[in-house]
C-alpha cells in the first residue's frame, strides 16, 4: 500500500494539469452544495432572531383556536376575536397591557403610480399598536398615526415605492384609501420583514377598511407584568377565554411565524437550490469519470510495466484510487471554503436585486460542512472506481504494445442493454402517463430514460458524429475531416464527454418545455373558459396583492357599453370536514361570462343555501344535484347547503360556487380576484375598454386587459422562474465545458506525436487550432442534440403526468425558438471549450512532438 501511495504522489506531482478539470468540477459542485446549506441555515437563524426581536415584548397571543386550511396553503384562515375581550383580559392578574391586532390585506401604491409588492410575499395593513412593547414594528422616523388617513409604513416599502414622510398615496384595501405617510418603521431591527409590506393605520381606520364588522381583531397581544412568565400568563388567561378562543405564548407565536416562513419559502428556496446542486454534481460525475478513464488509458504501458515488475492488480487499482482520493479531499475541502464564499455572495446579492434577507452572521453548521465534504469525496471516488478497476486488469504484456489510446466503444452488449433500458423506460413512462396516471411511475421512467441515453451514448456517438461532421468535409476540407475522425476515435470517450453537457442541456430543455406548456395551458384555459371581452385584475401571486373591491363589478355593469360584468370573490369553508376554497359571485353572470361545460341542475336557484360544485368534486364526495352538504365557516357557523348545480369545468370558476348573499354573514375582508366583462353587441373593443378603464380609475386603477393580455400576465411568473433556472443551470453547463476542455487537453497529450507529424507535413497552426476547435464543437453538438431530445421527452412526461394527476387540463407545447437558442448556446459553448486546448496544441514544438513516444 505504501508503494501505491508513493506512486500516486509521484504521478500527481508530475501530471498536475491532468486533474485540473476534475478538481474544478468537484470544487464547483461542492461549493454550490455547501453554499446552499449554509445559506439555508443562516436564513433560518436570521428569521428566528428577527421574529424573536420583533415580538420580544409580547408574552401571550389570544386568537381563534380553529383554522381552516385549503389545499396548497400551509397557513389557515382563522376567525377574528372580539375586541371587547380586552375588558376581560385587562382584569386578569399579571397582565400589564393588552392591545388588539387588526390585520388584513393592503397594498400601497408607489410614487410612480405602480403598486408595491404583490409578487409572492404578503402585502399587509393593520392598526398601529401604540404600546411599543406589543408592536412588532418600531417607529424609526416621524410619528404614529393620530387621525384618519395617516399611516406608518415600513422603511423597506418606502424605499421600494420611493415614498417619504409627508407623501400622499393610495392604499388598496381593496377599496382605494387616500393616506398620508407620517412615520417610517423597522421590523426586528431590519427595514422590513423581507419583501412583506406593512401599513399601520389608526384602529378606527383598520376596523373600517380591513374587517367586515367593527369590533373584530385577528388577535390580541398581551404583555405580562414583572415576575410573570409567558406560560404562567397563558395559564391565567385560558380559564377566562370563551369557547373557540385560545392563548399561546409569545415564543410559540414567534416560532409559528418562523415555521411559516420556513415552510412556505425557505424550504422551497433551499430545495430549489439543492436540486441544481444535484444536477451540477451529476454533470461533474461524468466529467470526473472521463478524466480518470483517459488517464488510465494513457497509462496502460506504465501500469503494464508495474504488473510486469510484480505489482498486483490490487496495488495498481489502489494507485488510481489514491490519486482520486487526493483530488477528492483537496477539491472538496476547497469547495467548503468556496461554499462559504457562495453563501456570503448570495447574502449580499439578494438585497442588491431588491430581495432583502435579514442581516446576520453566516451560520456554519457541522452538517452543512460534513455533508458536502462527504458527497464530494464519494462522487469523485465513485466516478474513478471503474477506471481504477480497469487499470488493475491491465495485463503485463500490454507494456509491449505501441499505443495506449482508449479505443473502447460501441459493443453489441452495450447496444442490446441500452435498447432494453430504452424500451423499459418507454413502457414505464407510458404506463405512468397514459394508462394509470402516476408521477412516481413517470419519474421512474424518466430516470430509466436517462440511464438508457448514457448506456447508448457510445453506440449513438459513432453515427451522430458521422452525420453531424459530414458537412465539415465539404466546408473545412481536410481540417474538418480530421476533426470528425478524431471525435470518432473513441466512441465511449466522446459519449462520456458529451453526456455531461447532455444532462445540463436536458434540464434546461425540460424547464423550457414545461414553462412553455404552462403558458400554453394558461392560454388554453382562458380561451376555453373565459367568454368575456376584457378582464380587470391586479397582477399578483402568492400571498401578495389586495385584490379588487367588490364594488367595481356593479359599477362596470352600469356602463351602457357593458352587457355583463361579474366579479369572482374568494372565501374559505370546511366542506364535510375538508378545507376548501369557495368562489363567491353572481352565478347567473358567471354562467353568461364563463364556459362552465355541461351543467346539471341550475345556477339560477342557489340563493342563500345553495351551492354549485364541479363534477370531479361531486364524484369524489358522492354528491348529486339535490343532495345536501355541511359547510363550516371561519366564524364557527355550521350550515347545510343543497347542491343545486354540478358543472364540468373548474379552471377559472373554482370547484365550489356560492352567492354573495350566502357568503355575506361569514365574510371577513371582502375582495374579488378578477372582474370579467362582456360588451354589448356592436360595441368596439377600443370604446368598451376605454369606458371600463375610466371606471376602474376610481377604484384603485387596476389593469384592464384583453383575454390574450390577461393570459400572458397570469403566466408572468413563469418567465421569472425560467430566468432563475437558467442562471442556476449555468453552473452545470460550466462544469460540462470544463469536462470537454479537460478531455481535449488530455487527448492532445496522447496525440502529441501525431500532431507533430501533421505540422511536419504542412498543417499550419491555424489549421491545427481549427481542427481541435471543430472536434470540440462536434462533441458539444452531439451532447446538445442528445440533451434537447432527452429534455423534450422529459418535458412531455412531466406535462402529461401533471395533467393526469390533477383536475386541470395541461397543454403540451414545444417552443422552437427557445430550444433553437439552447442549441446555439450549446454549440457556442463547445467552441469556447476548445479554445484553450487548441492554443496549447498549436504551440507544440514540431521536432519534440515527433520525437515523443
Amino acid at each position: 500500500m505504501n508503494t501505491a501511495v508513493r506512486l500516486s504522489v509521484s504521478s500527481l506531482r508530475a501530471h498536475k494539469r491532468r486533474f485540473a478539470g476534475t478538481f474544478l468540477a468537484v470544487f464547483l459542485g461542492v461549493a454550490f452544495l455547501a453554499g446552499t446549506l449554509v445559506m439555508g441555515d443562516t436564513l433560518r437563524a436570521s428569521f428566528d432572531t428577527m421574529f424573536g426581536n420583533a415580538t420580544s415584548g409580547t408574552d401571550a397571543v389570544i386568537r381563534s383556536s380553529d383554522a381552516i386550511t385549503t389545499p396548497g396553503e400551509s397557513e389557515g384562515v382563522r376567525q377574528p376575536v372580539p375586541v371587547d375581550l380586552l375588558n376581560t383580559v385587562d382584569k386578569v392578574a399579571g397582565v400589564a397591557a393588552a392591545a388588539p391586532n387588526i390585520q388584513g390585506a393592503g397594498q400601497l401604491v408607489g410614487a410612480n403610480g405602480d403598486p408595491i409588492g404583490g409578487q409572492g410575499p404578503p402585502t399587509l395593513a393593520g392598526n398601529w399598536i401604540t404600546d411599543p412593547e406589543l408592536n412588532a414594528y418600531r417607529l424609526a422616523d416621524g410619528r404614529a398615526p393620530a387621525k384618519s388617513g395617516e399611516v406608518v409604513i415600513d422603511r423597506g416599502t418606502a424605499e421600494r415605492g420611493d415614498l417619504k414622510l409627508g407623501d400622499t398615496t393610495t392604499l388598496r384595501t381593496p377599496d382605494p384609501v387616500k393616506v398620508t405617510v407620517v412615520g417610517l418603521a423597522t421590523f426586528g431591527g431590519e427595514d422590513g420583514m423581507a419583501q412583506v409590506t406593512f401599513t399601520g393605520m389608526t384602529q378606527a381606520d383598520a376596523e373600517k377598511y380591513l374587517t367586515a364588522r367593527p369590533g373584530e381583531a385577528a388577535s390580541i397581544q398581551v404583555r405580562a407584568g414583572p415576575g410573570v412568565g409567558q406560560q404562567e400568563l397563558v395559564d391565567r388567561l385560558t380559564p377566562v377565554l370563551p369557547g373557540g378562543v385560545e392563548a399561546i405564548t409569545g415564543q410559540e407565536s414567534a416560532e409559528e411565524n418562523t415555521e411559516m416562513i420556513s415552510s412556505q419559502f425557505l424550504s422551497l428556496f433551499t430545495t430549489f437550490l439543492l436540486v441544481f446542486s444535484g444536477v451540477a454534481l451529476l454533470v461533474a460525475t461524468f466529467s470526473i469519470h472521463n478524466t480518470f478513464a483517459i488517464v488510465v488509458a494513457q497509462r496502460t504501458r506504465e501500469n503494464a510495466l508495474l504488473r510486469a515488475l510484480g505489482a498486483s492488480r490490487r496495488q495498481v487499482t489502489a494507485t488510481t484510487l489514491v490519486e482520486a482520493s487526493a483530488v477528492a479531499v483537496i477539491a472538496s475541502a476547497a469547495g467548503l471554503a468556496g461554499g462559504i464564499g457562495v453563501a456570503a455572495g448570495l447574502q449580499a446579492l439578494f438585497p442588491a436585486i431588491g430581495f432583502p434577507f435579514p442581516e446576520g452572521d453566516l451560520v456554519i453548521g457541522a452538517l452543512s460542512m460534513a455533508l458536502p465534504l462527504a458527497v464530494g469525496i464519494v462522487v469523485c471516488l465513485g466516478s474513478a472506481l471503474l477506471p481504477a478497476v480497469r487499470a488493475g486488469r491491465t495485463a503485463p504484456l500490454a507494456a509491449l504494445r505501441e499505443t495506449a489510446v482508449d479505443t473502447s466503444g460501441a459493443s453489441r452488449v452495450r447496444a442490446v442493454t441500452g435498447l432494453g433500458l430504452a424500451a423499459l423506460a418507454v413502457a414505464v413512462t407510458l404506463t405512468g402517463v397514459l394508462m394509470s396516471p402516476s408521477l412516481w411511475l413517470a419519474g421512474t421512467g424518466a430516470v430509466l430514460a436517462l440511464a438508457a441515453f448514457v448506456v447508448l451514448g457510445p453506440v449513438a456517438s459513432t453515427l451522430a458524429v458521422r452525420v453531424l461532421g459530414g458537412p465539415l468535409d465539404r466546408l473545412r476540407g481536410v481540417t474538418g475531416g480530421l476533426a470528425r475522425r478524431n471525435a470518432l476515435r473513441s466512441p465511449r470517450r466522446t459519449a462520456a464527454t458529451a453526456s455531461a453537457l447532455m444532462i445540463g442541456v436536458a434540464v434546461v430543455s425540460l424547464f423550457t418545455v414545461f414553462g412553455a406548456s404552462l403558458k400554453a395551458t394558461m392560454d388554453q384555459t382562458v380561451s376555453r373558459s373565459f367568454a368575456g371581452d376584457v378582464a380587470v385584475s391586479t397582477p399578483a401571486f402568492g400571498g401578495g396583492g389586495s385584490g379588487l373591491t367588490p364594488r367595481l363589478a356593479p359599477a362596470i355593469q352600469r356602463l351602457p357599453e357593458v352587457d355583463t360584468a361579474v366579479g369572482l370573490g374568494r372565501g374559505v369553508a370546511e366542506v364535510d370536514g375538508k378545507g376548501r376554497a369557495l368562489t363567491v359571485t353572481d352565478p347567473l353572470a358567471l354562467e353568461r361570462t364563463f364556459d362552465l361545460g355541461r351543467i346539471d341542475g341550475s345556477l339560477r336557484s342557489l340563493g342563500t343555501d345553495g351551492i354549485a360544485i364541479t363534477k370531479s368534486e361531486a364524484d369524489e364526495q358522492g354528491l348529486r344535484t339535490g343532495d345536501t352538504t355541511r359547510l363550516t365557516f371561519t366564524d364557527g357557523t355550521k350550515e347545510t347547503f343543497t347542491v343545486r348545480a354540478v358543472y364540468g369545468r373548474s379552471e377559472l370558476a373554482g370547484d365550489y360556487v356560492i352567492t354573495r348573499v350566502a357568503w355575506a354573514p361569514h365574510r371577513t375582508q371582502d375582495s374579488d380576484t378578477l372582474v370579467a366583462v362582456s360588451f354589448k353587441d356592436g360595441v368596439g373593443a377600443g370604446a368598451g375598454t376605454a369606458a371600463v378603464e375610466k371606471v376602474a380609475e376610481r377604484y384603485g386603477d387596476p389593469e384592464v386587459q384583453t383575454r390574450d393580455e390577461y393570459a400572458q400576465s397570469a403566466a408572468g411568473g413563469i418567465d421569472m422562474m425560467l430566468t432563475l433556472v437558467y442562471a442556476l443551470l449555468a453552473l452545470a453547463v460550466l462544469i460540462a465545458l470544463l469536462g470537454i476542455a479537460n478531455t481535449l487537453t488530455l487527448a492532445i497529450h496522447e496525440r502529441t506525436r501525431e500532431l507533430g507529424l501533421l505540422r511536419a507535413v504542412g498543417q499550419t497552426r491555424a489549421q491545427l487550432r481549427a481542427m481541435v476547435r471543430w472536434e470540440s464543437v462536434l462533441v458539444a453538438a452531439f451532447g446538445t442534440l442528445g440533451g434537447l431530445a432527452l429534455g423534450g421527452f422529459l418535458g412531455w412526461v412531466l406535462v402529461k403526468a401533471s395533467d393526469g394527476a390533477s383536475d386541470s387540463s395541461f397543454a403540451f407545447a414545444m417552443p422552437p425558438l427557445q430550444l433553437a437558442v439552447v442549441a446555439l448556446v450549446g454549440l457556442a459553448a463547445g467552441a469556447l471549450a476548445g479554445l484553450r486546448p487548441a492554443r496549447r496544441a498549436a504551440r507544440l514544438d514540431v521536432l519534440r512532438a515527433i520525437a515523443t513516444e
